[in-house]
């Protein structure tokens, strides 16, 4: 299994991961943000994103405040800079969005070690699926993508999965 949890990985991907650790390392957005713990997850790593997909990284603060401080010191200056809380399944999260170097970036933190959150979890799993499947079964992934859909709903719809897609891809086993 590769090691999210070190962008190297994507040096020797196919172009849009080279780009993304270009941008990743130049403009040093996980640098910026280690005492976090950031690890980029979504699409990008696992080779299923679209033209659109975006740089997500997920981040653990202690203390939000700090952490929404720090996402403004870093990033505040870039080109359509958000930042806004919400809460997602009870849990209070931050989410900062803006653009470098043509990438999206989505910066999302929470109270929570970001090898727990459902964003990686939900990363690892959807690669150990990949892993066991065929190619077809990623172009599939990345077809409903360009139409759409979600990429949890898309595993959802290809493994067959019934109800909230994205409690049940946590409890699949590949």
């Amino acid at each position: 299994m590769i090691d999210f949890k070190n962008i190297s990985y994507l040096k020797n991907g196919n172009q849009k991961q080279q780009l993304a650790f270009e941008v990743l390392t130049k403009y040093k957005i996980l640098e910026n943000l280690v005492e976090y713990d950031p690890i980029l997850v979504g699409t990008i790593p696992i080779n299923i994103d679209i033209k659109n997909s975006d740089l997500d990284v997920v981040c653990y603060w202690k203390n939000k405040f700090d952490f929404i401080e720090k996402i403004k010191r870093f990033f505040e200056k870039e080109s359509n800079f958000t930042i806004r809380e919400i809460v997602i399944d009870g849990q209070q999260s931050v989410v900062s969005n803006f653009i470098i170097a043509d990438f999206e970036i989505e910066i999302f933190g929470q109270n929570i070690p970001t090898e727990l959150q459902n964003g990686y979890k939900h990363m690892v799993i959807e690669d150990q699926i990949l892993r066991s499947r065929d190619e077809n079964f990623r172009l599939e992934i990345i077809k409903l993508k360009e139409k759409g859909i979600k990429t949890e709903p898309a595993f959802g719809l290809l493994l067959g999965l019934n109800g909230n897609v994205y409690k049940e891809l946590l409890d699949f086993k590949p």
